[in-house]
């Protein structure tokens, strides 16, 4: 038959075929909006923003990526997380297949820089606290420094032994990206592999977004019933992200309740948040103040040695040859959270591997320059001198003092040749920042470490990464 053919029969056959797609399109926008919310921007970039969506095999979902080696990594990494979330917007599917190749057309999803529809955060069931949370946030793979040690503290205690006076509610705080949610899955993880009583713990994980668009569900629905028996009977319950229900009168009335009954009835509580209980504005006092009886840990800013340990250890678990010189460089240039820290070392490794190339300094500085985002700035000797004294290790006084042992004498000549090269200033300018030493001095420097550099090749890429470090 003709595809002008007029036959009625097949073109409802057509359109119901039609509507099915574009179902299906929308369930699949359901999922990229959960992956986006669970992994953040820039992992979502690196990793699965090339994933589409190729269509359904039976009870099967297909997806598709350009090359065998994002298929596999991306199968490997994200395989449960898509497959949890393709059963939770659709029931039907019990599994995700991943193939390599480009996929036929299809209806276009929803675009993710629109509005995203409430993440479906894990929400285990009673009988399967883990089904959803992702497996890479174990204790095992937390990595401890000076900055989180407390707060890994407090969540080990509360996965060994839950409900324990002075630990419940257990409240952890900090910035985005520094830990709160790996610890929250670590600790349901440590539960659900460690019966109590005979029968399994039950945990419910959700984000607090979810756990209004769950009770405005109930409303809607009128079901309240249900959802509060299901969520005032688990053993442990663990709400991300509270700072959500500021301003969500009838939503922040209803955890109140919900907490008290599970406090009461001896049950542990684990909640995250941006802010301390005390300063998150915008909750009622009442429910500020059963947050704040508890114990509050607090994750700090990571710091230069715990974001080296991080990458580190992410390298090692990837089982992939990473320079000390590459891990010092993107410790120190990316500061701002841990996992826009693991996305870069990530998108590095993943160019190295598809093009087969070390990876290096360079490859570093090209592959990421969107991330470091390079600034046409100022830079200023002050700068240049910490920096430098940071790098080797010595006191910022050092710069100026008399001192002219090996130790100290070459960080202040490195010092002098990148203020030289990186500053308008003169050479008696940048002698005067030296402890008011003569220009001749600094020309001295400048060559040296010119020299140097061009007969030492692990010395020059340390000029290297220095000039990198201030530029970036």
């Amino acid at each position: 038959m003709e595809i002008g053919s007029s036959d009625k029969s097949n073109g409802a056959s057509l359109a119901v075929s039609w509507q099915n797609e574009t179902r299906l399109a929308e369930q699949w926008a359901r999922v990229r909006a959960c992956l986006l919310a669970e992994v953040g921007e820039v992992e979502y970039r690196t990793w699965l923003k090339q994933v589409s969506f190729a269509g359904l095999a039976g009870d099967e979902a297909v997806v598709m990526l350009p090359t065998r080696f994002l298929r596999d990594w991306v199968n490997k990494e994200y395989g449960e997380l898509i497959a949890e979330f393709w059963r939770q917007v659709n029931p039907a599917v019990k599994r995700v297949e991943f193939r390599a190749g480009a996929p036929s057309a299809r209806p276009a999803a929803p675009d993710l820089a629109e509005p995203a529809q409430p993440a479906l955060a894990a929400t285990p069931k009673r009988q399967e606290p883990v089904s959803a949370l992702d497996q890479r946030f174990t204790f095992e793979t937390f990595v401890v420094g000076k900055p989180n040690e407390f707060a890994y503290a407090c969540a080990r205690r509360v996965a060994e032994a839950p409900a324990t006076p002075g630990f419940n509610p257990l409240f952890l705080y900090g910035g985005v990206g520094l830990g709160k949610t790996h610890l929250m899955h670590a600790i349901a993880w440590e539960l659900a592999a460690r019966p109590g009583g005979g029968r399994a713990v039950s945990v419910a994980y959700m984000s607090a977004e979810r756990f209004m668009y769950r009770f405005i569900s109930a409303l809607r629905s009128q079901s309240t019933l249900e959802f509060k028996n299901e969520l005032r009977s688990v053993d442990v319950l663990m709400i991300d992200d509270l700072q959500f229900l500021i301003g969500k009168d009838n939503t922040q009335e209803e955890f109140f309740h919900t907490f008290n009954a599970l406090v009461d009835a001896g049950k542990q509580i684990v909640i995250s948040a941006d802010k301390s209980p005390s300063d998150l504005s915008g909750l009622e006092d009442r429910l500020r103040t059963r947050l704040g009886c508890g114990m509050v840990a607090d994750l700090h800013a990571t710091t230069f040695e715990l974001r080296y340990s991080i990458l580190e250890a992410k390298a090692q678990r990837a089982g992939v040859e990473v320079p000390a010189k590459v891990l010092e460089f993107l410790a120190r240039k990316i500061t701002s959270n841990n996992r826009e820290l693991e996305g870069a070392l990530n998108r590095l490794v993943a160019h190295a591997n598809l093009f087969s190339r070390q990876v290096t300094l360079d490859t570093a500085h090209e592959v990421l320059h969107d991330v470091l985002k390079a600034h046409d700035r100022k830079i200023s000797i002050q700068e240049i001198q910490k920096r430098v004294c940071e790098h080797y290790n010595i006191r910022l006084a050092e710069m100026s003092s008399a001192r002219r042992a090996q130790n100290v004498a070459r960080p202040r000549q490195v010092a002098m040749y990148l203020a030289k090269q990186l500053t308008s200033k003169s050479l008696p300018d940048i002698g005067r920042h030296f402890g008011n030493r003569d220009h001749t001095t600094v020309m001295h420097a400048v060559a040296r470490v010119t020299e140097l550099a061009e007969r030492d090749a692990a010395f020059a890429e340390d000029i290297e990464l220095l000039r990198r470090m201030l530029e970036t």
